[in-house]
């Protein structure tokens, strides 16, 4: 019974660290739904430009992030590398960076008091064990959970822009404007390549609010924070100032990156028999020499026991 209150400390604690966050997710999920609304195909083109410059200051996620900001000290606000990485990871609203540092704060309040509320008060040792991975935990957790989310999140980007590639292309043969086939490209991809139909729904909706393209190209490339795309808006820039033709730097980079794509997936696959090597120095060649060698062992162990007697 003495054990009961602890457990249930623990149990709110964690029940309370999950709410906050499938809150915040589900919030960025809307967020992000709604952006793909305002370009689907079901959308009215003559509102197009007005449904992409919808104000943002009503959401929920904004009043809890001007609630917050009015609460919380201006150093603890999450700065301009964790502002990008959120941006990365696709939690591009301005409550993003506010509800983060909330977040890391809570993180690293709580993860230790949990952990030396769980820990064994009789044993000196692992008591101070959990706390310290407490410590760590609250403090590193939340910002490397953002960096893996950013890191999955421009591989699929890094996946998707060949396919986008081919589609304007065709776009632009076919005698479509750019910011047309921008468009165009949006509306194709958003079932299948979401986050990059996000991001060009972000550069048309930068492009409508009177931003040049070139600049909305190359906030396109800081967005995502993937070096293909860095090196495509560059390359589409320099076309539009030069007035070459962009369906050609287009399919150009489209098959450098399917090339630069295959290329990688052999460099994984050549080096895949030498990271082989270390798990099975650790776990099979032990297995193997316990069963070989085994039974002679306990054999030999078993005839020098008879000759001692």
């Amino acid at each position: 019974m003495g054990d009961l209150p602890l457990s249930l400390l623990f149990l709110v604690g964690t029940v309370i660290l999950a709410v906050c966050t499938i809150v915040y997710v589900a919030i960025s999920e809307r967020e992000r739904r709604e952006t793909m609304q305002r370009v689907s195909p079901e959308s009215d083109p003559s509102r197009m430009a007005e449904r992409l410059l919808l104000n943002e200051d009503a959401k929920a996620s904004s009043r809890l992030a001007a609630w917050l900001r009015e609460r919380m000290p201006e150093g603890l606000i999450s700065d301009d590398a964790s502002s990008t990485k959120l941006v990365h990871a696709g939690f591009d609203g301005s409550a993003a960076p506010v509800i983060f540092s909330a977040i890391r704060i809570a993180a690293a309040l709580l993860l230790p008091v949990l952990a030396f509320v769980a820990a064994p008060r009789d044993e000196p040792m692992w008591l101070t064990v959990s706390i310290v991975m407490g410590v760590v935990a609250g403090i590193a957790g939340p910002q490397a959970v953002v960096d893996r989310l950013a890191q999955n999140r421009q591989d699929r980007i890094r996946r998707a822009v060949p396919d986008a590639l081919d589609l304007l292309v065709v776009c632009v043969e076919a005698g479509v404007s750019l910011d047309a086939a921008i468009i165009r490209v949006a509306r194709d991809l958003a079932n299948v390549r979401p986050e990059l139909a996000l991001e060009f729904a972000q550069v048309v909706r930068r492009v409508n609010a009177g931003m040049p393209r070139d600049r909305a190209l190359q906030t396109l490339a800081q967005r995502t924070g993937v070096d293909e795309l860095r090196t495509l808006v560059s390359s589409m820039v320099q076309t539009e100032r030069l007035g070459t033709s962009i369906a050609r730097v287009l399919r150009v980079n489209s098959d450098s990156l399917r090339v630069r794509r295959r290329q990688k997936a052999e460099k994984k696959a050549a080096e895949a028999a030498l990271k082989m090597i270390f798990p099975l120095a650790l776990f099979l060649l032990p297995a193997l020499l316990a069963v070989i060698v085994g039974p002679a062992a306990l054999t030999v162990v078993s005839q020098l026991g008879n000759l001692s007697k």
